[in-house]
């Protein structure tokens, strides 16, 4: 590894503005596809990908679905004029369970860690209330700062609904923060996969936001298969690298959730497995990381600290197999078929790729933990394929055009 190869300017690049993409195309599937196989790159559209991955392809899915994460609630009047706008995004559950299923699954009483906007407004213990209308009911749901250094909300509604059924009623779309305008109506619809299933994330796996049922469909056809796996998105894939040596950046954890059948579909012999985005790549090595964990502690929880895979008495002599069957025996003695994790594994160039050997994903933020991701996955090559994605006026970031990359 060259001696400069972690400082964070080395993953610089210029992207102008009017390269972002501020709105969907109007067909997903009529993104461009910049293809890189083997140190070539060719200019393609994503309706073309079920010509061009390979046989024997299995593509993994992250079948999380973004919630309406941001909640507003506005201060009660005073003789100074109106009340101050509270903004409450949604992070991470912490009762009654840390589970995001068991989460939005809840009725009448959630407290989640949260980013808080004009939080100095708000004093702590104090209750603020928000009206909604949901299928002709008039719902009040209360939300009261119970620890302002931790960010710690409690939210409390009458109505017997779930939260991820209030969430959806009174909630905004977290869009990213570089788009820089208001959520629309047909963000609600396209900043979501259209296989997404388990509520959770407060950002899209957008990698898969090209894929339309019937791009779905020509896959099944020609014999890929699907495996659907689930990392919660957190707000944390938006925070900049601050420090110019990469491996200083405070990583953000996400829950992950995995099942058996998709640990035994991963043991298929002779197939080329193809992360589609790097939430779901950050899935799947941590799946092995986590039984490289076992093999040394046998009853150990299913976390995976950022920098795991890099420590000098990490084993890293197990095969993939060999992990992943750790797993397996790990569901059989606690006699589950559902693993749930958190995830905190940090990609950068040096690391070795234990389960991915293609990947699917847009153009990412410079200086960004996914472009230290990528810069790993393909080498100094992801500088080249970014210009020529520059060049050829491809669209960048959530809204953007999409990329498959084959190294080998």
């Amino acid at each position: 590894m060259k001696e400069n190869s972690l400082r964070l300017d080395f993953y610089d690049y210029d992207l102008p503005e009017e390269r972002i993409a501020k709105h969907p195309l109007t067909q997903r599937d009529q993104s461009k596809l910049l293809v890189y196989q083997s140190g070539n790159i060719t200019d393609r559209h994503f309706y073309n990908l079920p010509d061009l991955l390979p046989a024997n392809s299995c593509l993994c899915f992250n079948n999380t679905q973004v919630i309406p994460a941001r909640l507003f609630f506005r201060k009660p009047a005073n003789e100074q004029g109106p009340g101050a706008l509270i903004e409450v995004l949604l992070l991470h559950p912490i009762k009654p369970s840390t589970m995001m299923s068991e989460a939005m699954s809840t009725h009448h009483s959630v407290t989640w860690e949260c980013m808080i906007g004009n939080l100095r407004k708000w004093k702590s213990e104090q209750v603020l209330e928000q009206v909604f209308i949901d299928n002709d009911r008039e719902i009040t749901l209360r939300a009261k700062l119970v620890d302002s250094t931790q960010k710690l909300v409690q939210f409390h509604w009458d109505a017997d609904i779930t939260f991820a059924e209030l969430a959806k009623a009174a909630g905004k779309v977290p869009l990213p923060p570089y788009l820089n305008r208001e959520t629309t109506a047909e963000d609600r619809q396209r900043y979501q996969t259209v296989y997404a299933q388990t509520p959770g994330a407060v950002a899209a796996p957008t990698a898969g936001l090209h894929f339309t049922e019937k791009i779905l469909n020509q896959l099944k056809q020609k014999g890929v298969n699907f495996n659907e796996l689930t990392l919660h998105v957190g707000a944390g894939t938006f925070q900049p690298i601050k420090e110019n040596d990469v491996k200083k950046h405070n990583m953000h954890s996400e829950q992950v959730v995995v099942s058996r059948k998709n640990i035994e579909q991963l043991l298929y012999p002779e197939q080329s497995i193809i992360a589609v985005g790097t939430t779901s790549m950050r899935t799947l090595e941590s799946l092995y990381w986590y039984g490289v964990k076992l093999s040394e502690e046998p009853t150990a929880d299913f976390q995976i600290a950022k920098l795991y895979p890099y420590q000098d008495d990490t084993p890293k002599h197990l095969s993939l197999v060999e992990s992943l069957q750790n797993v397996l025996s790990r569901m059989d003695q606690v006699e589950t078929d559902t693993l749930v994790g958190e995830t905190e594994i940090f990609i950068f160039p040096g690391y070795k790729f234990r389960l991915c050997q293609g990947l699917i994903t847009n153009f990412h933020q410079p200086k960004s933990t996914l472009v230290l991701l990528i810069a790993a996955f393909v080498g100094d090559s992801w500088w080249t394929i970014y210009q020529h994605a520059l060049n050829s006026k491809y669209r960048f970031l959530s809204y953007g055009d999409s990329s498959l990359l084959l190294p080998v």
